[in-house]
């Protein structure tokens, strides 16, 4: 799974996410790419989820770039524990996705493979998404 190696805070705010993407927001590395089309919170698991499922259908031709970096600790306490006794412990990572974010790139595999392949990967992620041509 994908975690910052270390980082500031242990802890972060829960936070909102507004607005578009100003960021990844153009294809900068693959022929092919999946963009965000929702906000949302997508954990470590589900890019991990998401990268295998690309690389299994692709039989590890072609190149895949994740866009997407999971730098924010969500913290969750137990459950049946009381209000209050402070914030719970980091749980696991997330990062926060606005639309229009590309969240993989691909190269070096057709049109075809590579559409089936985002579209696999697409059903592992908790957004809605869109497959992208870099020149399109």
């Amino acid at each position: 799974m994908l975690q910052p190696t270390r980082t500031k805070f242990r802890k972060a705010h829960k936070g909102r996410i507004h607005g578009n993407a100003s960021r990844c927001n153009i294809m900068n590395y693959g022929s092919y790419g999946l963009k965000a089309l929702q906000p949302d919170r997508v954990i470590s698991k589900q890019i991990e989820a998401a990268r295998v499922a690309l690389t299994r259908h692709m039989k590890r031709q072609g190149r895949v770039w994740t866009r997407v970096f999971p730098n924010i600790p969500v913290s969750k306490k137990p459950t049946e524990v009381r209000m209050g006794k402070g914030k719970g412990s980091p749980e696991f990572w997330a990062c926060r996705v606005k639309p229009g974010r590309i969240l993989f790139e691909v190269d070096g595999v057709s049109e075809q493979i590579a559409k089936e392949a985002l579209y696999k990967a697409s059903a592992k992620l908790p957004i809605k998404t869109k497959f992208i041509r870099r020149f399109a």
